[in-house]
């Protein structure tokens, strides 16, 4: 199994109490510390503006320019964004953008894409609100760019909602053909279907019930339209809460409820039920079993989430210790 770790941006209350001069130190060291040893494969952001569970006007850093931030500042683990928003960015504009990033980082850029769903950000960003079936009719056609721009040098493309004509992409990114595509999202008729004609992998759903599902459908896309289903890398996102003990998970959740009770105070029972129901909370020896039976399913990339991450390392230790090892290769 390979493992991707999330580095806390602010999007989910997950810099509060910090002060802005100590949040770039305080994701670059968490960077460098994944990129310090063999744990994890990756690193990640999210693409959002506004803070969740509710947009509350915490700080939020922008995923693109940590993109290049963290491609400067680390030299192994690859760098992905759980998703970018197509309609956030003109998608031949986006292109450059990622191939720049990817020359910077020396080809380790992957391109986690999809429709979007934010409803509030894109109206306060003045992106309006699509319809679903529009945004992932805009996630199509800017696929069809990024792999163009990425594999010739030049795109055209007279779509519905992006018009390029002659969009030049000098120099090309070092990964041949682009980065690595991550079609997220379980929609099962459009983004799957997406999916199945563009991805290199797939994020979605991943208790072990919902998992199967998506997959099923996964499947049946890369049978309609000649794809090797096996050729898709199947990856899901987890938040993690572990500890040595028992009491120790206890005091984890514990830990979460009383920080989201300083910012969003109305959210703290969501929020905290997210997290006990999660597949990955429990000591070392239970998530291990758990991740089995999900890489049994075809689950083989966990991106990992630590709501403690920039304040208290010692859950991201003790899974490099005695989680990982278990698991990986």
């Amino acid at each position: 199994m390979r493992f991707g770790l999330f580095i806390p941006q602010g999007w989910r209350q997950d810099l509060t109490g910090i002060e802005t001069a100590r949040h770039w130190p305080v994701m670059r060291d968490l960077a460098r510390h994944a990129d310090s040893g063999d744990a994890w494969e990756s690193i990640w952001v999210y693409d959002h503006f506004h803070a969740v569970p509710e947009p509350n006007g915490e700080a939020v850093h922008e995923a693109w320019s940590l993109m290049n931030a963290f491609a400067a500042a680390t030299d192994r683990v690859r760098l992905g964004q759980m998703c970018t928003c197509m309609a956030y960015r003109n998608p031949a504009y986006l292109a450059k953008v990622a191939a720049t990033a990817d020359v910077i980082s020396g080809g380790r850029v992957e391109m986690g894409i999809g429709a979007g769903w934010y409803e509030h950000e894109w109206r306060a960003y003045g992106y309006g609100f699509p319809t679903a079936g529009e945004r992932l009719a805009m996630l199509d056609e800017g696929v069809q760019v990024f792999e163009q721009l990425w594999r010739d040098g030049v795109a055209h493309l007279d779509g519905k909602y992006y018009q390029v004509d002659g969009a030049q992409l000098a120099p090309l990114p070092l990964q041949a053909g682009g980065p690595p595509l991550w079609i997220a999202g379980g929609g099962e008729r459009k983004t799957l279907r997406i999916a199945a004609q563009h991805a290199a992998y797939t994020n979605f759903d991943g208790t072990p019930e919902g998992f199967v599902h998506k997959s099923q459908v996964l499947r049946g896309h890369c049978d309609d339209l000649g794809r090797d289903f096996g050729s898709i890398v199947r990856s899901a996102n987890y938040n993690v809460v572990i500890g040595a003990t028992e009491a120790e998970v206890a005091d984890r959740l514990a830990w979460v409820e009383d920080h989201y009770r300083a910012t969003v105070p109305g959210k703290v029972e969501q929020v905290a039920e997210e997290f006990r129901r999660g597949p990955l909370v429990g000591t070392p020896e239970q998530i291990v079993e758990k991740l089995r039976e999900l890489e049994g399913l075809g689950m083989t990339y966990a991106i990992t989430y630590f709501a403690e991450a920039a304040y208290d390392r010692s859950g991201i230790e003790l899974f490099e210790r005695e989680v990982v090892p278990a698991l990986k290769g």
